[in-house]
């Protein structure tokens, strides 16, 4: 624990006790306890709040609009692609890929991956 061990940990507590008293550490204990609940609280508050903001109507709009212009795009890429190029299916490429990578293989020899 943090890097703490045994004989430390009791050295802390005596330090702790001889400090504070015996009758004072459990209100301490206490206190923090509670201190740690009302951050965890106000933690989960916020998360819910950004949640609940983050839910609405022109989030969900937004989006929408969004996910259209990106199909649109999408399609218009791929009409442009089966227009423009003379082989039978230009969408799928790996034909010509490999094609090309055997003839510059040719040319400069295998290519040698580092690690």
């Amino acid at each position: 624990m943090f890097g703490i061990g045994g004989g430390e940990l009791i050295f802390i507590i005596f330090i702790a006790l001889m400090l504070f008293g015996a009758d004072k550490i459990p209100d301490i204990a206490r206190t923090l306890g509670k201190g740690m609940a009302q951050l965890k609280n106000a933690t989960n508050d916020i998360k819910s709040e950004i949640q609940n903001s983050a839910t609405g109507q022109e989030l969900t709009q937004l989006t929408s609009d969004f996910s259209k212009e990106v199909e649109d795009i999408k399609q218009n890429v791929q009409n442009r692609i089966m227009k423009d190029t003379p082989i039978e299916n230009p969408l799928d490429i790996t034909k010509e890929i490999n094609e090309v990578k055997e003839n510059f293989e040719d040319l400069t020899g295998p290519i040698k991956r580092q690690m």
